[in-house]
């Protein structure tokens, strides 16, 4: 892979979920009352270079005025490749060859979609909206296309699988872990471990995913009824997720030990 035109300016995914909310509240993605239309062609000559007449690029068919940042986007700069066209996938794949700066995205995942929306977020915030490129976003009208619309659809799919993952990590945090050639792993749970604070500490456990090769360790909440049920339940045997049908003690630990070693 090329080296990019410029260092990635990327947003923590772990405030896209509130961002995507405040961007459709905000009517990012609704009609503007005056907006310009462009064909691929004569966006190409706003690349900011002598004689051009400005310094733009798209981004999903949204076209933004990028002279205020020209030192990422002018000819030579980190940026350049981005300007006077449509890279959206360049933006999450980050191929920045020729063949890789292209707006093809339906194949990207859900989490990728994410990535693209929170780069729309960071054009909208910093660069000024100036149109719409004719072509894979957008009709002759302006409108929206039905491949605009699937695009949509996915973001706010990884919307949703974002918020699950999250509520699943607060269930299953990761645990701790290291390994050196001379003692070899060791996993163990704390109050913080995974990044996820808590008022109790568990032990670890091998979490299956549908789909995964591998199972990976979580820490797993050892009293108290499970997470999927009420808190008065009088019928649950006080063991918080241990039963969890998803879960796997591993070989050789103690089953409420909170560090396991495997030495080599």
């Amino acid at each position: 892979m090329q080296r990019p035109c410029g260092r990635g300016l990327l947003l923590s995914l772990a405030v896209v979920a509130a961002a995507l909310l405040a961007a459709r509240q905000m009517g990012w993605w609704g009609p503007r009352a005056v907006f310009r239309l462009f064909i691929p062609e004569e966006l190409a000559r706003y690349r900011g270079g002598p004689g051009d007449p400005g310094l733009y690029l798209a981004l999903l068919g949204r076209v933004y005025d990028v002279s205020s940042g020209r030192r990422h986007y002018e000819p030579g700069a980190h940026y350049c490749g981005f300007a006077g066209r449509d890279a959206s996938r360049a933006f999450v794949t980050g191929d920045y060859t020729e063949a890789g700066l292209v707006d093809d995205v339906i194949d990207l995942s859900f989490s990728e979609m994410l990535i693209l929306q929170n780069w729309l977020l960071f054009y909208e915030k910093n660069y000024v909206f100036v149109g719409r490129v004719i072509g894979r976003f957008y009709g002759e009208d302006g409108q929206p296309t039905p491949e605009l619309t699937q695009v949509e659809a996915m973001m706010i799919k990884g919307l949703e699988a974002n918020k699950w993952e999250q509520k699943e990590k607060q269930k299953f945090p990761p645990c701790n872990a290291e390994w050196s050639t001379t003692k070899g792993s060791r996993f163990w749970c704390s109050e913080k471990s995974g990044g996820v604070s808590r008022d109790w500490i568990g032990v670890p456990r091998k979490l299956y995913k549908p789909g995964a090769k591998e199972p990976h360790c979580v820490c797993v909440r050892t009293t108290g009824p499970p997470s999927d049920q009420p808190p008065d339940n009088p019928t649950h045997t006080n063991r918080g997720d241990l039963d969890d049908p998803n879960l796997g003690e591993y070989t050789g630990c103690p089953p409420l030990a909170i560090t396991c070693s495997f030495p080599l």
